[in-house]
């Protein structure tokens, strides 16, 4: 017997997500020096890590012989206290990524349905196939999540309703009051997950805990990869009322946040001047491109978030013929979007060197 015959059927036609290639690997590919690479591709922080964190997860090495606390004692009362919620109510995760994955692993199986909009972040799609659940995916309108739509394909069959807030890749958001007013709006049967994972980058984010606090089945995710800096750390965590946190941390891995991620989390919710800073470098850095793509005539869709969703004709080919010249963007073709690429906001002069690079490359554009 071949060890193919041995495996679960699902897995065969399961999705792999595709990450964006690390700058050394394609420094190497095309022969450039790696220094002179920039990065604009997976909506990382291009102001660096907080500095809070960083020294707090330096200061944590030192004890690097040792198990991390396996129940994350201090992040969640960290969490809770700057959320004004109760430790019990949060859960983390090896990113938000591992705790939209619990989810799955309490929730889902084979006949039941998860309602998507489409485009969105391709991980809802691929933790309902792992599980055996069959995603209905709902189009965008405008670029923003239809939220009557959403609410039209929920079925008896359906346990859970994904809505990103700002949306990736869109940058798009809805609003609190329709969020609300949606959320209100769902069967008892269905399960409200709001991912929140660029909600930082807002002034006003909805706020869903009064929600959760009437008994609503919410649960909110965050994660310390954005505007926190703290992407290769892995860190991130849900808030939901204390029984559903229980339920989920019942299949949580052991040990699943490391130390070192663990303590710059704690120190990095401190770090309140260099969120602040980042929100408002992240702010000119939108309006230093938007300006750029509007004087070269390339439309692209506002956004709230750390990136911008650009039409550029061949995604594809702007993808390669930028990163020849040592700039990494993320095509979206993938997402049903060939026409698209999606640019994170990087420093000052990373934006301008972008910009100069589309000027070149997409002839007929500049005026």
């Amino acid at each position: 017997m071949k060890l193919i015959d041995l495996v679960q059927k699902p897995v065969l036609t399961q999705p792999i997500y595709e990450p964006g290639k690390p700058i050394e690997e394609v420094a190497r590919e095309l022969g450039l020096n790696p220094a002179e690479i920039i990065k604009l591709a997976s909506n990382e922080n291009a102001f660096g890590p907080s500095p809070k964190g960083i020294a707090a997860a330096q200061k944590a090495l030192a004890d690097a012989h040792l198990y991390p606390d396996g129940g994350t004692f201090k992040l969640r009362g960290k969490i809770a206290e700057k959320l004004d919620l109760s430790p019990d109510q949060i859960v983390t995760g090896n990113g938000s990524n591992e705790v939209l994955e619990l989810l799955g692993h309490v929730f889902l199986g084979p006949g039941d349905e998860v309602v998507i909009g489409t485009p969105a972040f391709i991980v809802y799609k691929l933790v309902t196939l792992l599980f055996g659940a069959t995603p209905i995916e709902v189009p965008l309108r405008e670029h923003r999540h239809d939220l009557d739509a959403l609410l039209a394909a929920i079925s008896p069959k359906t346990k859970i309703v994904f809505l990103p807030s700002p949306n990736n890749p869109t940058g798009t958001a809805n609003s609190a009051e329709e969020i609300d007013a949606f959320v209100r709006k769902l069967p008892d049967h269905v399960i409200f997950a709001f991912d929140e994972a660029y909600a930082e980058y807002l002034e006003n984010p909805p706020d869903l805990r009064p929600l959760i606090a009437e008994g609503r089945k919410i649960i909110c995710f965050r994660t310390f990869s954005k505007i926190y800096g703290l992407a290769s750390l892995r860190v991130g965590y849900g808030y939901t009322s204390p029984e559903m946190a229980a339920l989920l941390n019942r299949v949580r891995e052991p040990f699943n946040v490391n130390a070192p991620a663990q303590a710059a989390a704690v120190a990095a919710l401190d770090d309140d001047d260099f969120v602040a800073q980042c929100r408002e470098e992240n702010r000119n850095g939108l309006r230093q491109l938007g300006d750029g793509f509007n004087e070269l005539e390339i439309p692209f869709v506002p956004s709230e978030a750390n990136f911008l969703l650009v039409r550029v004709g061949d995604g594809t080919k702007v993808f390669r013929e930028l990163q020849r010249r040592g700039i990494i963007i993320r095509p979206v073709a993938p997402y049903g979007l060939p026409e698209y690429v999606r640019i994170s906001v990087g420093t000052k002069e990373e934006n301008a060197r972008l910009l100069e690079a589309l000027k070149e490359i997409l002839p007929g554009v500049a005026k």
